[in-house]
């Protein structure tokens, strides 16, 4: 019987990664490589092609083996098209017909599906989310968005916008995310979190308060990275930035809450690596804001794939190509 073998693509702003998997998630191998959005898509996409087709001679496979191709991107995109349509981390990839290109070299079943989505696909499998039939998955890093299960399936709406909870205005004001100033992106992202924290750094430097943030702040940008260290280390103003962040999270998801009635929110990116500093005072505003009665059902817990999200998410996609093709699949 002919070995059946499924991979994955995430593309992101910084790198590309592309894994192959006989036995979802679990990964078999896997290439890593810079994508240098200033150089274009061309490039790039030859590099994912020489990748794959180096993974499957190591596995001793030809493209034959392969059930499906997942790609992860960040939006906006066609998922429908199959077609990257110059996302702000990759603004050179115009219209990008990726998943024709990948399905007329490897001649098999390829999907094409936004970060967050197949972010949620795996944790609702895999990881946090894994029995549940309600959840919502946040993608907790450059960016702020959703992707959303409904009765076990994900749920994208007309035409592949559902879930931007990045986009919905918190405040009159404030930090700028999705073109927006006082979006739940602008305060809940980590480009968010940066821009809070040079406002903070202000504040401090005027009222004289002391904080490690201002020797972090000479001579470069300061990144979500940076608060957090910070707050770990005791630093005052960071936690205050870190909970700022947090409890707009928690308004945010309060929305979410209310509109959905999700039994889990699992939230990935920042909230990984922050643990309770960021969660407590989200799942607080939260449980304030919400109707008590959907907040008392939700939990809101991190990611528990980890870093590898990314490899399992863009497997799920494949998954999903193979089923649609008459593969198997895991669903």
């Amino acid at each position: 019987m002919k070995r059946k073998l499924w991979a994955g693509v995430d593309i992101g702003g910084t790198k590309t990664a592309v894994v192959l998997s006989a036995e979802p998630p679990d990964v078999l191998s896997r290439i890593e490589f810079p994508t240098l959005p200033v150089r274009g898509p061309e490039k790039a996409i030859r590099k994912i092609v020489d990748a794959l087709r180096a993974l499957l001679a190591a596995e001793g496979a030809t493209a034959g083996a392969l059930e499906g191709i997942g790609i992860s991107c960040g939006g906006p995109l066609d998922s429908n098209a199959g077609v990257i349509q110059a996302p702000p981390n990759l603004s050179t990839w115009v219209d990008v017909p990726i998943v024709a290109i990948l399905a007329g070299e490897f001649k098999c079943g390829v999907r094409l599906e936004n970060d967050a989505n197949a972010g949620a696909q795996a944790e609702h499998r895999f990881g946090a989310g894994k029995g549940t039939r309600n959840m919502v998955f946040i993608t907790m890093g450059t960016g702020f968005g959703a992707g959303v299960i409904l009765d076990g399936r994900l749920y994208s709406g007309t035409n592949g916008m559902a879930g931007e909870i990045g986009h919905v205005r918190l405040t009159r004001s404030g930090p700028v995310g999705y073109h927006k100033a006082g979006s739940a992106e602008g305060w809940a992202s980590g480009g968010g979190m940066a821009q809070v924290a040079e406002r903070a750094l202000k504040a401090a430097e005027r009222s004289g308060k002391s904080t490690t943030l201002a020797a972090v702040a000479q001579g470069r940008r300061m990144t979500a990275k940076d608060v957090g260290l910070a707050a770990q280390a005791g630093d005052a103003v960071a936690q205050q930035i870190v909970e700022t962040c947090g409890k707009r999270m928690g308004e945010a998801l309060a929305i979410l809450v209310d509109l959905l009635n999700p039994e889990c929110i699992v939230i990935g990116g920042l909230a990984m690596r922050m643990g309770e500093m960021v969660l407590a005072p989200a799942r607080a505003a939260m449980r304030r804001e919400a109707l008590a009665q959907s907040a008392a059902v939700c939990r809101v817990v991190p990611a528990t794939l980890g870093e590898s999200i990314g490899d399992v998410a863009a497997l799920c996609i494949a998954m999903d190509a193979g089923a649609e093709r008459g593969g198997a699949g895991f669903a």
